[in-house]
């Protein structure tokens, strides 16, 4: 450290900054998230020699501006007057910086130092008196950081996955789109919908070898009618898809594509551009595999190609095509089997065209690669859900996701076409209703695979998570109106999350203590609106137990509580509570509110 380049009169240290963002080696520091009108909390530990007093602001500005506008940042809580702390509301979409500066506050330092001398009883009457000037002298400046400011959508939405080939054509889904709006769900996904490659088709059950008129895998992109940006002629046209587009829109659902960058063998892009996909040592190409998996109809594209920036272009390409065709919600497939470099740069040139853009990332993979792909810029991610089952592991992988939630956004999908976990093969409808009452409350954004599973598909190839007559090679027929379907179980669920903010956030949510190893508490509150769930874990059995509230506010008399699930009120005491839980109504979702109210002689929270 060289003393020239030093500025030693520079005396206030920025110890700390929360969020806690670190740096990457190759892009620079993480994404904070937010949404527009979403408040982001800014604190950061300032330290100075001796006992002189510190005086700092926040600069905030959208990356399109050139100027920063300030906030005053103010010593807070039990560490004050070491740790400050700032809020920051965004009022526009895009990515925005903000950074720290501090300094010695010199009429802040001489006031404190007269009323000491004054309470010891000293003679201040020789002491020089101080006029505020506002001048800043030798300040320290923190590191830049960005946040990602973002609509409410990518905040909180409940999506619904549907193959279209399962219902006819593209026109035959915009028939299923009052279904889809009675059941609440606000984002449609489609699976890819471009035409599938002949070449190595699979067949039923992933079968290696597809019979006649096996319809193929949507994930096997690309024939001679076209590739990524084009429509199997099966399914419609362009502008059979501009109407499905506006119709759904007219309900208030957004279409959301999935985007798999991989091709099949009979992709154009395999004869325009053979050096973009990966080769053997005898000059052929190589296809996906994941072992024991092997995708024979899929060939995964060279990301160290020589032409590797073209093949970027034309991947950011395939989602500016489809955002100008008015979609703005995609779901990514597998992005961690690309780099990250790439997505960095590919979302950030997707979002300067299109800032609206929302990203959903299906990244079944180490926790530490699903957080850094959320930290470039996906919008949400896919979980372990799928996974935790039991009262104690849901607990701890939700109270450890609550700790990332400035980066990342959880969105929890029970199951996948892909994934038909062992609890939901073996528990039947009342499991099925209890991933669908957890999904919905734990997160504030949730999925199903549908129909699938309202209906409770649960077939399954013998010793393996994957659905017998799996949709993703075969069509199928489905049943909408079945008498055993969790349809209007799932519509109530998604209006409960519709009328109660508290639902729409994920940093409110508190576990609580129970008594029994089946049953989890927890709550979610914004403002007055306070929502308790408890659910059962255990699909077989009725289960009991005593849950204790650890909440503030809680009148020790009685008030009752509504279920807004099941429609029944109770009537509770103090924070220990009884409940009962049972296969076919395993959870109540309930409305407690901070005002009281009088009803019947005694005080409930409604």
């Amino acid at each position: 450290m060289v003393l020239a380049e030093l500025d030693g009169r520079r005396r206030v240290v920025i110890a700390a900054m929360r969020p806690d963002v670190a740096a990457s080696v190759q892009g620079g520091d993480a994404l904070v998230k937010r949404t527009v009108g979403e408040a982001l909390r800014i604190e950061a530990d300032l330290l100075i020699d001796g006992h002189d007093r510190i005086a700092a602001v926040v600069h905030v500005r959208h990356s399109a501006d050139p100027m920063w506008r300030e906030i005053p940042m103010t010593a807070v809580g039990p560490h004050a007057p070491d740790r400050f702390a700032a809020e920051v509301t965004f009022d526009r979409l895009g990515v925005w910086e903000y950074k720290i500066e501090a300094w010695r506050d010199a009429l802040a330092t001489w006031r404190h130092g007269i009323e000491r001398k004054l309470e010891a009883g000293q003679d201040v009457t020789l002491e020089r008196a101080m006029e505020p000037s506002g001048e800043r002298k030798h300040t320290t400046t923190g590191p830049a950081r960005r946040v990602l400011v973002e609509r409410e959508r990518a905040r909180r939405s409940a999506w619904y996955e549907l193959f279209p080939r399962s219902f006819g054509t593209l026109r035959d889904v915009i028939a299923l789109l009052p279904y889809i709006e009675e059941l609440g769900f606000d984002i449609l996904y489609l699976p890819p919908i471009h035409p599938i490659g002949r070449a190595h088709r699979k067949g039923k059950d992933n079968a290696t070898t597809a019979a006649p008129g096996d319809p193929g895998s949507p994930w096997a992109i690309g024939a001679r009618e076209g590739g990524h940006e084009a429509i199997h002629p099966e399914l419609g046209t362009l502008a059979d898809f501009a109407a499905l587009v506006e119709a759904a829109h007219a309900r208030g659902i957004e279409l959301a594509l999935d985007i798999a960058f991989q091709a099949s063998p009979d992709h154009p892009w395999v004869a325009q551009h053979p050096s973009w996909f990966v080769r053997r040592p005898d000059g052929s190409i190589q296809y996906a595999e994941n072992p024991p998996k092997k995708y024979q109809d899929v060939y995964p594209f060279d990301f160290e190609s020589d032409d590797w920036r073209a093949l970027w272009e034309a991947l950011a390409g395939v989602f500016l095509t489809w955002a100008a065709r008015g979609v703005r919600v995609f779901r990514v497939d597998n992005p961690h089997t690309k780099p990250i470099g790439f997505w960095r740069w590919c979302l950030a040139r997707v979002r300067e065209e299109f800032p609206d853009a929302i990203f959903l990332s299906e990244a079944f993979t180490r926790p530490l690669m699903l957080e850094e792909l959320a930290e470039i810029g996906f919008s949400q991610s896919y979980t372990y859900f799928t996974w935790r089952t039991t009262a104690r592991e849901l607990r701890a992988y939700c109270e450890e996701l609550t700790g990332k939630l400035d980066l990342v956004r959880p969105c929890f999908w029970p199951t996948t076409p892909d994934i038909l976990p062992e609890h939901l093969q073996l528990g039947g409808r009342p499991a099925f209703l209890q991933r669908a009452i957890l999904a919905s409350t734990l997160t504030a954004s949730w999925g199903i695979y549908g129909p699938a599973f309202e209906l409770g598909e649960a077939r399954a190839i013998e010793g393996k998570e994957e659905y017998a007559s799996s949709e993703k090679y075969e069509r199928r027929v489905w049943r909408l109106d079945a008498p055993h379907s969790l349809r209007h179980a799932i519509a109530r669920l998604n209006a409960i999350r519709r009328e109660h903010p508290a639902l729409a956030n994920d940093r409110s949510l508190r576990f609580h203590d129970t008594d029994s190893d089946a049953i989890l508490c927890y709550s979610k509150r914004d403002g007055d609106d306070l929502i308790v769930c408890v659910v059962s874990t255990d699909p077989f059995h009725a289960r009991a137990g005593w849950i204790t509230l650890d909440l503030e506010d809680l009148p020790e008399q009685g008030f009752q509580v509504h279920d807004l699930l099941g429609g029944g009120r109770y009537l509770w005491s103090g924070a220990r509570n009884y409940v009962e839980l049972t296969p076919e109504a395993p959870g109540h979702v309930l409305a407690i509110r901070r005002r009281s109210h009088r009803e019947e002689g005694f005080e409930y929270y409604l």
